[in-house]
């Protein structure tokens, strides 16, 4: 239900009208409506439609029983008693109905005058002005009706608020003394347009959430979702043990994510164009030993302007295809994972968008919650699953790969790689060297199968997804195990590492930025967002987030040097 609007005002702090403020043609109308006031003797202010008094005994009387508000009229000791600043108060009931909220004063509250407070320049008696913040309500009916439409508009816009008479009916036959007694309300959600009911609880939270899920849906019908929440500023746990707990009420439409659109689908799927064009062009730059020499100074010298005959690429297209397929493969049963794990949860997902990139093929995609999720676990499981899924197809990309690399009859199929690509990440430098010795890495250039790239791409991606931060997959995964204040505390220390340059090499920079534009913000609370996820369920997370320190860390020149991973040139 809409809510009272003429009860708000706005105030401006330390403000004080002062000549000038008003154009001519205002004081004039404002002279007028005294004159005519005087002539017709009418006992009401033209500028508020407040109440004048006729003598000095009315007006004490009316200041002890009435709420007052300041009239910024002209000065008239004949018609009306003025308070020592020259304002009029007048009656808040009679100003157009609005509420006794506006500003308030007596006036032992008013500074002295100053001759820069006088406003409409009276010869007789100078007008002045109240020290007191003057609200737009006692500027004139005009000016009311304009603050009124302004918070309808405000209203109209913003998101639909809680009933209050639901609220009352909530709290009469929802909570009581055996499920949640109730103590206080506040606002709930991000506009506040929610309630949340703090108290105490008179039972296991699981149960007792379970049984007012089921008691609103037969009192509200399927109006509202009800949150339980971790109780704001508590003082100390709760006696049964864990956090204290508050239940949030939210309207459905407000708190469930929209449908996709039509837009989106169009957006989404010109991204998927680009990152098919990224991955194909990340096949060709694969093949920089076999491409025409004045393509590979173009990408290569950063002093060349003139771009080469882009037909001199067509030859290479072919043979680029099947990197670009692994990356995109990657991709796919990285998205496939969240809906094979989100099915069974009955939670829905948006379509990927996916985001190109020219050094990775891909910054893999973005992937919304469509519906919300009914528990932490939930969260857990589905922000997993899709890394763990790309993982295991990527590091089987690039362990084959690493194979077919020193199988002499895969010769022909092998590229030329600078062998520093081996040292941009700790993990994976390891076990490249592992695989192919000490010879075949203490080298300029070294010999691989693309299916490496592919897999390597592919882990690459995988790790910075699963980075703490935001509403990334690590993210979501760290604040569903161990909670929203964890995941600041892990999120700050990401983003010091992505800024110093620990992680992720040169990409940590381009990678923190799309970050920070696109997916900063933490997700939105579960139904129960308070029931613990498990010992084990936190340990694949810590698990997770240890190897992906491992993948994007980059190996120091002196460890290169020492294992044989690319040529290190010390002086």
């Amino acid at each position: 239900m809409m809510g009272t609007l003429a009860s708000y005002s706005f105030s401006t702090p330390n403000f004080r009208l002062r000549s000038g403020h008003f154009d001519d043609n205002f004081r004039e109308r404002v002279r007028g409506f005294d004159s005519y006031r005087k002539k017709s003797g009418s006992g009401s202010c033209h500028l508020c439609g407040g109440r004048m008094f006729s003598n000095k005994r009315e007006y004490i009387t009316f200041r002890k029983n009435s709420t007052k508000v300041w009239c910024f009229g002209e000065n008239n000791d004949r018609d009306g008693v003025n308070s020592n600043d020259g304002s009029k108060e007048v009656e808040s009931s009679e100003m157009g109905g609005q509420d006794s909220s506006v500003a308030t004063a007596s006036p032992e509250d008013n500074g002295e005058r100053t001759a820069e407070d006088n406003e409409f320049g009276s010869d007789n008696s100078p007008a002045s002005i109240s020290s007191k913040p003057p609200t737009i309500s006692s500027l004139g009916p005009a000016y009311s009706n304009f603050q009124v439409d302004s918070f309808k508009l405000l209203e109209l816009l913003g998101p639909e608020k809680v009933d209050p008479s639901d609220v009352k009916l909530i709290k009469d036959k929802l909570f009581g003394y055996s499920t949640f007694w109730v103590t206080k309300e506040e606002i709930f959600g991000d506009l506040g347009e929610g309630v949340l009911f703090l108290g105490n609880l008179r039972g296991a939270r699981e149960d007792v959430f379970a049984k007012l899920q089921n008691q609103l849906a037969e009192i509200t019908g399927d109006k509202y979702n009800l949150f339980m929440v971790e109780e704001p500023n508590a003082e100390g746990a709760d006696p049964r043990g864990g956090p204290r707990v508050s239940f949030g009420l939210l309207r459905k439409e407000v708190s469930e994510p929209g449908p996709t659109t039509l837009w989106q689908y169009v957006i989404a799927m010109l991204l998927f164009l680009l990152t098919v064009g990224s991955s194909v062009e990340l096949g060709i730059a694969s093949q920089i030993n076999r491409l025409p020499p004045e393509v590979v100074k173009y990408f290569t010298d950063p002093n060349a302007v003139e771009p080469p005959d882009m037909q001199l690429l067509f030859p290479f297209v072919d043979s680029a295809l099947p990197l670009a397929y692994g990356i995109l493969g990657i991709l796919l049963f990285h998205e496939l994972g969240h809906f094979i794990a989100a099915f069974p949860k009955k939670v829905k997902l948006s379509i990927p968008f996916f985001i190109p990139n020219i050094t990775l093929g891909s910054f893999g995609a973005i992937t919304q919650f469509k519906s919300i999720l009914p528990d932490r676990s939930t969260k857990v499981d589905i922000s997993l699953a899709g890394p763990f899924a790309g993982a295991i197809l990527s590091f089987s990309m690039f362990i084959v790969g690493l194979l077919l690399s020193s199988n002499p009859a895969a010769t022909e199929d092998l590229i030329q790689v600078p062998s520093m690509l081996f040292q941009g990440s700790l993990l994976l430098g390891l076990i490249s060297r592992a695989t192919l010795g000490y010879a075949a890495m203490h080298a300029a250039t070294v010999s691989i199968h693309p299916l490496v790239i592919a897999g390597w791409c592919g882990l690459t991606t995988t790790a910075f997804n699963l980075l703490p931060v935001g509403s990334l997959d690590g993210g979501r995964a760290v604040q569903g195990a161990f909670g929203k204040s964890a995941l600041i505390g892990f999120g700050l220390t990401t983003y010091a590492f992505l800024g110093l340059g620990v992680l992720g090499g040169p990409l940590s920079l381009p990678w923190g930025l799309y970050v920070l534009i696109c997916q900063r913000a933490p997700e939105k609370p579960c139904l129960n967002d308070v029931t613990e996820v498990g010992t084990w369920r936190q340990a694949a997370v810590m698990t997770a987030i240890f190897l992906v320190v491992l993948t994007l860390v980059p190996v120091w020149d002196e460890l290169a040097e020492e294992l044989g991973i690319g040529l290190v040139s010390t002086f």
